[in-house]
């Protein structure tokens, strides 16, 4: 008996990297899976098809149940083709993993605004397109008398909580999807539906291309393999989960990180206005032991 067993689930950008690590894990659990991948590139500009049917192929190769899909998430139409093709096939849907995304990195003052525009389309929009389209699915039945025990778990990055050089439409992308996040698991709660999001570090085509290879030392624990992001899904996508709502983790080889949002943590209080002077006297007393320069990445990076 697995954790997801009768469970449907969709998991966008599933082809590679992550999402099919997810996708593979998805379905060890008994979830039948629609794996959503557009075949592109990183730069999202190139297709080759492909990289669906492959894992498609794989989860049924080992007894589970699978269907590829090449529709592009990154708009209402194709959301709600991807949505429908689920419940065509399998009936239901259950699970939804937002994964699909690209990259351009480039400094933000050599950025065009092609290359802004396009990366916030498929990591936000496209967050959007697919949480919207399920949403509407699950509020449908729970209004038609249903048990709904829905689950949305998105992808954001620690580039979107704490910020990176050079990925200014893409950290801007993730950090909306973490509020994002924040939104819909107020909106979706009241009918049975959780949304978490999770900051995986992992070896892709997205880290090699920033940092290199990252393949471990010779019978090293890999740290960063795709494979250990996976669990951390399956587990939110359980019915046992349910209480786990609005929650982001860093999930990062055997690191299971629970981050809080934005919450204050110093404050100046009195009952009228501050002058600029009166707040340059008090700066000290507002940052208290804590840095007043940009933040660090709380983890290294």
């Amino acid at each position: 008996m697995g954790l997801l067993d009768g469970k449907v689930a969709i998991v966008t950008g599933g082809g590679r990297g992550i999402g099919r690590a997810e996708a593979l894990g998805l379905a060890a659990d008994g979830a039948a899976v629609v794996v959503n991948d557009l075949g592109a590139d990183l730069a999202g500009t190139e297709h080759t098809s492909g990289a669906a049917e492959e894992v498609a192929a794989e989860i049924m190769a080992r007894g589970g149940l699978a269907v590829a899909n090449s529709d592009d998430v990154a708009g209402y139409a194709g959301a709600e083709h991807l949505v429908g093709a689920a419940l065509e096939r399998f009936g239901r849907l259950d699970i939804l993993v937002n994964n699909a995304g690209i990259l351009r990195d480039k400094m933000s003052f050599n950025l065009s605004e092609q290359d802004f525009d396009d990366v916030v389309r498929v990591h936000l929009k496209g967050h959007f397109s697919m949480s919207r389209t399920a949403g509407a699915y699950w509020r449908e039945r729970h209004k038609a008398g249903q048990p709904i025990a829905g689950r949305v778990i998105n992808t954001t990055s620690e580039a979107g909580l704490f910020g990176s050089v050079g990925q200014a439409n893409y950290a801007a992308a993730k950090g909306a999807i973490a509020t994002l996040t924040l939104v819909l698991a107020r909106e979706y709660e009241r009918f049975g539906v959780t949304v978490n999001a999770i900051a995986p570090r992992a070896r892709t085509r997205m880290t090699s291309s920033a940092l290199g290879s990252l393949e471990p030392e010779p019978g090293a624990f890999d740290a960063w393999a795709p494979e250990n992001v996976a669990p951390a899904i399956t587990w939110l996508a359980s019915e046992e989960a349910g209480a786990v709502n609005g929650q982001i983790f860093i999930v990062w080889g055997g690191a299971v990180h629970l981050v809080a949002p934005f919450h204050p943590v110093s404050s100046l209080v009195r009952d009228s206005a501050w002058t600029a002077q009166e707040l340059l006297e008090h700066q000290a007393e507002l940052f208290g032991d804590r840095s007043s320069g940009i933040p660090a990445f709380p983890f290294g990076m």
